[in-house]
């Protein structure tokens, strides 16, 4: 089947079968690999991705559901030279280790305080209850959350 969706910014038209699923659009097709698989169960969060304003885990979307949508992956945020506000906060707070949960971990975190609105660290928790991180503790990483909230959203806008 055909798809037509905008990624970042770049509309693209692809044909994939059926059953393809976004990340596999994300990863496979188009060659952004910031998106991560870990679980295939929408348990781990990795695969976060935003998908017309909302975050969503992109192991379990169809492409056949995304299409005519816009889709921003990490890689669609910011740049090495121009971090996005979450993505500083993160550094800034330490509240990375290995990595692989942070590009699911940012995206959901960008979607917490741009459509939840968080303002206590219970409520980062529980906001972010669907994204594992193996590596950390998540004190650093409801700190960088907290950070970019109490900053105001309107620094959380997407490129």
């Amino acid at each position: 089947m055909q798809i037509s969706l905008t990624v970042n910014g770049h509309d693209h038209t692809l044909d994939v079968p059926e059953n393809t699923l976004l990340v596999d659009v994300i990863r496979e097709h188009l060659k952004l690999t910031g998106t991560h698989v870990g679980c295939d169960t929408s348990q781990c969060g990795a695969c976060t991705v935003h998908l017309d304003g909302r975050g969503v885990k992109s192991c379990t979307v169809l492409a056949a559901q995304v299409d005519g949508s816009n889709v921003t992956t990490i890689e669609g945020i910011g740049s090495t030279e121009n971090l996005h506000p979450m993505q500083q906060a993160f550094r800034d707070c330490h509240a990375l280790q290995c990595g692989f949960c942070t590009p699911g971990m940012i995206m959901s975190a960008i979607d917490l305080v741009e459509n939840v609105g968080v303002q206590t660290n219970q409520e980062v928790r529980e906001g972010l209850e669907g994204n594992i991180c193996r590596c950390t503790g998540y004190h650093n990483i409801v700190q960088a959350v907290l950070q970019v909230a109490r900053a105001g959203t309107d620094q959380t806008q997407e490129n």
